[in-house]
């Protein structure tokens, strides 16, 4: 009996090294694939502030001043103006009804008509 529970006991070892030794190796995988997306993540960053930067450059009040100036035959634009824009009582808003009326009104406090009706 006494070997038996020896060689159950090695085998519970055997076992449990193996298992440990398996999840070493995904953690391992996983702890890669973590560092790779850090990686990946941060060449991300790095390309958008390139990119953030180049659309700034391009961007520039007088480089745009000089493409319309070139393009001006065939794009007709023209620079802005006071006058284009309108004011705030050129706005037609919505009229909103003077009153509000419910046609169909919710107990929300929890009572309702059976209930007060059951109590009395």
């Amino acid at each position: 009996m006494r070997t038996f529970l020896y060689i159950v006991t090695a085998m519970a070892v055997v076992g449990l090294a193996f298992w440990a030794y398996h999840e070493n190796y995904k953690t391992q995988e996983a702890l890669a694939e973590t560092e790779a997306l850090h990686r990946e993540i941060g060449e991300l960053r790095a390309r958008v502030s390139v990119l953030n930067a180049e659309w700034a450059y391009l961007n520039r009040p007088d480089r745009l001043r000089d493409l319309t100036d070139l393009n001006f035959e065939r794009l007709g634009l023209l620079p802005l103006r006071a006058e284009q824009f309108g004011r705030i009582d050129q706005i037609a808003f919505p009229r909103l009804p003077t009153e509000l009326v419910i046609t169909d009104p919710i107990d929300v406090t929890g009572l309702s008509a059976p209930a007060e009706e059951a109590a009395q």
